[in-house]
């Protein structure tokens, strides 16, 4: 049985045509959306949500293509995935609210910052560099550690033949390696988000193939424009300036008018390794 956030109840929340959004929703207050990042879902967010829900309306949605939401065989740019979330605000009754992403979900909270900037109240975005930057710096032979980024994007056929040959040796790869603390991702999670993208690969290659293409074109458009997030922005990163070579706040201090940057310990995951601090980081946003 799938695990789930306790004291969360679950609906399927329809956000486009033919698309709804597998949700937990629990608490009452100001609400905040929480968007999970690769290779994972919702219940990443299960120890900070159930924190934030003492005082706050929280949702944890599964992204479109991920979980047990609906896996449609397109419309995977952020701006398509950004609407998702704005719609699922909407249906549940929310014109405006806060908004923290992980990793995949970071780049739709960033994507949704900038398309609804009067929806959004405050932003969060952990452990990311937007699109247009995160290919900017990816070079040389450090830039080995996303190769995942370059195989998911080639061309529809090959990326997901070579994933569907060994899917839980390439997902769990990624949950090995990007945490610091393996305790934090327990067996029965661990369980849960192999069996999730053994399930979707052809929709997280198609996420991931965005981000090589119409992602990147929007957020050029953007750059063009001159357009930046006005809500409060909070983002927490690991130092992979450090080893790639560049200066993340100042790229996210292009986007942002009113930025708190953070370099943390944390491993990737940090929600799961640090829920505490996060929850905290989140919280203080909130009041900004």
């Amino acid at each position: 049985m799938t695990p789930t956030i306790p004291g969360f109840d679950y609906h399927r929340v329809p956000v486009a045509d033919g698309v709804s959004l597998n949700t937990a929703i629990a608490g009452s207050g100001t609400p905040i959306i929480l968007l999970h990042g690769f290779p994972q879902t919702h219940l990443m967010w299960r120890h900070v949500a159930a924190d934030l829900a003492s005082d706050h309306t929280v949702i944890c949605p599964d992204l479109r293509g991920y979980g047990a939401s609906d896996k449609p065989a397109d419309g995977y740019s952020k701006r398509t995935m950004a609407a998702d979330i704005v719609a699922l605000a909407h249906a549940l009754g929310h014109d405006r609210f806060a908004l923290a992403g992980h990793d995949r979900g970071a780049l739709v909270a960033f994507r949704a910052g900038l398309d609804h900037p009067s929806t959004i109240t405050y932003l969060a975005c952990l452990d990311v560099l937007p699109t247009l930057d995160m290919w900017d710096a990816m070079h040389g032979v450090t830039a080995a550690v996303g190769f995942h980024l370059y195989l998911m994007a080639q061309p529809p056929g090959l990326p997901e033949q070579l994933i569907t040959a060994a899917p839980d040796a390439f997902f769990g790869h990624f949950l090995d390696l990007w945490a610091n603390d393996q305790s934090a991702i327990p067996p029965d999670i661990r369980t849960a988000y192999l069996d999730a993208c053994r399930n979707a690969i052809p929709s997280i290659v198609a996420d991931y193939r965005a981000s090589a293409g119409i992602d990147l074109e929007h957020d050029q458009t953007d750059r063009d424009a001159g357009n930046q997030l006005d809500m409060p922005v909070t983002v927490l990163q690991q130092d992979w300036g450090a080893a790639l070579g560049f200066n993340a706040k100042s790229l996210w201090q292009a986007w942002t008018k009113n930025l708190h940057h953070e370099t943390v310990p944390y491993g990737h995951y940090m929600a799961e390794e640090a829920p505490a601090e996060i929850t905290k980081t989140l919280r203080n946003l909130l009041t900004r």
